[in-house]
């Protein structure tokens, strides 16, 4: 493995090279022992977790309370959340010691000029993402190099090839530990850490976003296809197509 060094100008002009830099560098490493350096090294005080508290993130937030407890977790409260999603969160932060865990919400301005009625997701699904989720996070990682993403293969087919390490088409150099995770192997790290379950995955909700777009599916389904059910949208819009993907890069 090579020898960690600190960003360069050339590695902040040029992130998809440092992205492949990067995944050469920490191929083959796996959970904490592949967060740690990244959290530590590579972006000290300049990396975040994003995280909606949702059903399949304890694990990655227990993989990264392992590497480092004072990681800044992002987590977006867009005002439409399910109740159990904030219980949820407040159980896994006192559960895994997590220490800077931020609350990002929505410009108040701005909801006042798009959404005074709250009814923008029946009018403008992609709006109300926009303005509840995309410009707060957007906002919000501007302090950091690099972000950290639960995303998995497995989840769904517009999922099915991402990488490990990629550059994001903002410029930051984006995570995805779980990348290459199957079901199995989730549920596994779930029962053997004892990690508390989202209240809403038994009641047929295997993905869990705003209460206004998230629907129960029948069991063995996509796990996603409840997310905006019967609507041409399979993504909030936090998640834009990478620089490597754009460039058929192999990372």
């Amino acid at each position: 493995m090579l020898a960690p060094s600190p960003l360069t100008a050339t590695s902040r002009s040029k992130p998809e090279e440092r992205a492949k830099l990067l995944a050469a560098r920490y191929a083959g490493l796996d959970g904490a022992d592949f967060l740690r350096p990244l959290i530590k090294t590579e972006f000290p005080g300049r990396i975040a977790l994003v995280s909606s508290f949702g059903t399949e993130s304890a694990v990655l937030l227990a993989l990264a309370a392992e590497a480092d407890p004072a990681v800044p977790v992002l987590f977006i409260d867009t005002g439409k959340l399910f109740g159990e999603t904030l219980r949820y969160r407040d159980q896994l932060v006192a559960r895994l010691g997590l220490t800077d865990v931020r609350t990002i919400r929505p410009d108040p301005g701005a909801l006042s000029r798009l959404d005074s009625d709250g009814m923008l997701w029946n009018r403008d699904v992609d709006g109300c993402c926009g303005v509840r989720k995309v410009a707060p996070l957007d906002k919000a990682l501007k302090e950091f190099d690099a972000w950290i993403s639960g995303r998995k293969r497995f989840q769904s087919s517009t999922r099915a090839a991402i990488p490990g390490i990629e550059a994001s088409e903002e410029g930051h150099i984006k995570i995805n530990p779980l990348a290459l995770w199957d079901r199995e192997r989730l549920d596994l790290e779930f029962t053997r850490r004892a990690l508390p379950r989202h209240p809403l995955e038994a009641d047929g909700f295997p993905s869990v976003g705003c209460y206004t777009c998230s629907a129960r599916v029948e069991p063995g389904a996509d796990p996603r296809s409840g997310r905006w059910a019967g609507m041409a949208k399979t993504e909030c819009g936090i998640h834009r197509p990478s620089r490597s993907q754009n460039n058929g890069a192999d990372i």
